[in-house]
C-alpha cells in the first residue's frame, strides 16, 4: 500500500476514524489548532516528536525538572544536540512565573518544557501566565499532560500552550499505544522552517502532517503502519469524554481524590503535596510512613488485597507511595478498597522502633 486512498472502503473508514480523533483531541485539549493528531506510540513518542521537530542542533532549550519527566526531556534534547539548560526543584516543588521568566531571560531558549501533571510526585503545576511569559521572550511552550488530561483543567489555546501532548492510557481510559499531540501556528512556523531535517524519519512532522490530513493536500501518502486497533479505541475514549464533558470529568476526579485524601489523613498518613491546590487528582502521593518499609507495605497489599500500589518513580523513589485513580477506575468503591488495604497493611506490617 503506497497511499491512503479514501476510495478504498477500509482506508476510507480509517481516515474517518483519524479525522474523528483529531476533533476529539481538539475538544480534550481545548484548541482549534489544525496541526492536531495522535502519535503511533506512547507518551514518550509525542515527547520526542515535539523536541525533534521544534529544536535544531545547537539551539537552546530550557527544561523545568521537578520529577522524572523533565529529566527525560532534558536527556532527549541533549541527545539530539541541543544546548540544555534546567530549572530544578526536588520532587513536589513547583516553579513560580517569576523564576521561569528569569531563566527565560538568561538562557533565551527556543523551547521551554514544563510538566502539567508530574506523576512521579503527584503534583499538578499551575499553568496560567506561563505561555504569555514564553511568548514575551520568543520561546515556544511545550507541556506534558500525560497524567493530567481529563483529570485536571488544562486549556491549550487560552493558556497559550504551543505544543501539548498526552497519553491514551491514563484518564482518557484507552489502551496504551497512542499519544495525542497538538501544535500551535507559532510552533508550526518554527517546525516547518528548519534548516536541518529532524533526526527521526518516523517522527518527522512533514510526513505526519500529511498522514493525518493536516497539510491541505488531497492525497495522504503512506508513511507508516499505524496502530489501527489503538486508533479505534482512542476514538471511543475521546467520544466518552466528550459525552461526559470535560468539566464533569475534572470535577469527578477531584471529588474522588478529595474522598481519598481525607481517608488517608484519617489513617494518620501524610500527603506528600501539602498544598491541596497543587495535588494531581489522578495520582495521589503519600509520604512513606515513618518506621515502615515501603516495599513491604506494597508487597503485603498486593498479596492480601490484590491491589497494585507503587513507590516513587525516578527522583521520588524512596520518598512516596503512589495511588492512581483515573478514568474508569476513578470511583469511591475503589478508593474505599484502597483505604481498607492500607489500614490493614499498617496494622500487619512490621514497624521499626528506630
Amino acid at each position: 500500500c503506497l497511499s491512503m486512498h479514501s476510495t478504498d472502503p477500509l482506508n476510507g473508514l480509517i481516515m474517518k476514524i483519524m479525522n474523528d480523533i483529531k476533533k476529539g483531541i481538539q475538544y480534550a485539549f481545548q484548541t482549534s489548532n489544525n496541526m492536531t493528531l495522535a502519535m503511533s506510540g506512547s507518551g514518550h513518542t509525542a515527547m520526542e516528536c515535539a523536541v525533534f521537530n521544534i529544536v535544531e542542533p545547537g539551539e537552546s532549550v530550557l527544561v523545568a525538572i521537578n520529577g522524572i519527566w523533565g529529566e527525560r526531556v532534558a536527556e532527549i534534547a541533549e541527545r539530539m544536540g541541543a544546548k540544555v539548560h534546567t530549572l530544578f526543584k526536588t520532587p513536589g516543588g513547583h516553579f513560580t512565573n517569576a523564576e521561569i521568566e528569569q531563566a527565560l531571560a538568561k538562557h533565551k531558549p527556543v523551547l521551554f518544557f514544563l510538566t502539567h501533571g508530574e506523576s512521579s510526585a503527584g503534583l499538578v503545576h499551575p499553568m496560567d501566565g506561563v505561555g504569555d511569559i514564553c511568548h514575551k521572550y520568543n520561546c515556544l511552550l511545550l507541556v506534558d499532560s500525560v497524567a493530567s488530561l481529563g483529570a485536571a483543567p488544562i486549556l491549550m489555546d487560552q493558556q497559550n500552550i504551543d505544543i501539548l501532548y498526552t497519553g491514551s492510557q491514563k484518564a482518557l481510559n484507552a489502551p496504551p499505544g497512542t499519544a495525542p499531540v497538538s501544535f500551535s501556528e507559532r510552533a508550526c512556523h518554527k517546525m516547518f522552517n528548519r534548516k536541518t531535517k529532524p533526526v527521526s524519519y518516523l517522527l518527522d512532522m512533514t510526513h505526519l502532517s500529511n498522514y493525518w490530513g493536516n497539510d491541505g493536500k488531497p492525497e495522504r501518502i503512506y508513511h507508516h503502519t499505524g496502530p489501527v486497533s489503538g486508533f479505534f479505541a482512542l476514538r471511543e475514549s475521546l467520544a466518552i469524554i466528550a459525552e461526559m464533558g470535560l468539566e464533569n470529568s475534572w470535577s469527578h476526579h477531584t471529588e474522588i481524590a478529595e474522598y481519598l485524601w481525607k481517608g488517608l489523613e484519617d489513617l494518620g498518613l501524610k500527603l506528600f503535596i501539602k498544598d491541596k491546590d497543587l495535588r494531581l487528582p489522578s495520582v495521589t502521593t503519600i509520604a512513606i510512613p515513618e518506621g515502615y518499609d515501603w516495599k513491604e507495605l506494597l508487597a503485603y497489599i498486593m498479596k492480601h488485597h490484590r491491589i497494585e500500589f507503587t513507590g516513587g518513580l525516578g527522583p521520588s523513589v524512596g520518598m512516596v507511595l503512589r495511588i492512581g485513580l483515573m478514568g474508569y477506575n476513578c470511583n469511591k468503591a475503589n478508593a474505599a478498597m484502597v483505604l481498607a488495604a492500607l489500614e490493614d497493611a499498617l496494622k500487619q506490617c512490621r514497624k521499626s522502633k528506630a
